[in-house]
């Protein structure tokens, strides 16, 4: 599981020329003393670790888009490090309520330089997006398949996880929502439950002036193995670059 991205992504993308600078930070509250439990990064353990992880998007057309993240964490004990890069991928299926419900899908290459972090040197993240609407409610679906493609782990098969999320627009500035985060280890061959990370977030999300836009909630653990609490604090901004591709599309209302 992806501890430095708790995030649940919805079908729609970027508009075409549009560019949203976003910083996804998070702090375990109350985790584990000893490496190898919880949201524990290789060998540090998880208690007290801040994470910072800071993505640029582009969108490359009106379904498409392409981004890049800088991974940091801040470990108890021993300051500030590099944890890694991902390059990603994202578009939508579909237009807009053609089908039942509405399908996107995510690309994204993991690439983890330090090894105190991960002995994975290279994954691969495939996502399905799936959005359904029901008034203000909306439901969103982020089901992950990855798999290593260098490094420890390299001849297994794909681990299965999920990012899942419900959200109210309620008022702009100010609505409620409750995320799912959880991975359950490879397909084939499943972690005991005791041994999974299953996390809720209640959150708080909406839209502040100047096109700011936030998202802020703890996370509380369902299973042993999992952080008891982990409080997130996510931030974008989004800005036209200009009328060199046309009008802007103001297409993005949470995250």
């Amino acid at each position: 599981m992806d501890a430095f991205e708790f995030e649940v992504y919805p079908y729609k993308t970027l508009g075409r020329g549009m560019v949203e600078l976003e910083t996804l930070n998070s702090v375990v509250a109350n985790g584990h003393n000893s490496a190898g439990a919880g949201t524990s990064a290789g060998e540090f353990p998880s208690q007290g670790m801040w994470r910072n992880a800071y993505e640029l998007t582009y969108g490359l057309t009106d379904r498409v888009e392409a981004a890049a993240y800088l991974n940091l964490a801040q470990v108890r004990g021993h300051g500030l490090w590099y944890a890694g890069s991902k390059y990603r991928l994202r578009g939508q299926l579909f237009d807009e309520d053609t089908l039942p419900v509405n399908l996107g899908w995510y690309l994204e290459l993991e690439w983890w330089k330090t090894p105190q972090f991960d002995d994975a040197n290279l994954e691969v993240e495939l996502k399905p997006i799936i959005e359904k609407d029901f008034g203000r409610l909306s439901l969103v679906a982020n089901p992950l398949f990855e798999k290593v493609l260098s490094g420890v782990g390299h001849n297994q098969g794909f681990e299965f996880g999920y990012r899942n999320g419900a959200y109210y627009r309620w008022l702009r500035y100010l609505s409620p929502g409750v995320e799912f985060y959880g991975g359950v280890g490879l397909l084939d061959d499943p972690d005991p439950i005791q041994q999974q990370q299953h996390y809720i977030f209640p959150v708080l999300w909406g839209e502040l002036p100047n096109g700011i836009e936030y998202n802020i909630g703890p996370g509380f653990g369902l299973t042993p193995n999992s952080d008891h609490v982990v409080v997130k604090f996510n931030i974008e901004l989004e800005k036209y670059l200009g009328a060199l591709f046309g009008p802007s599309s103001d297409n993005s209302w949470f995250f």
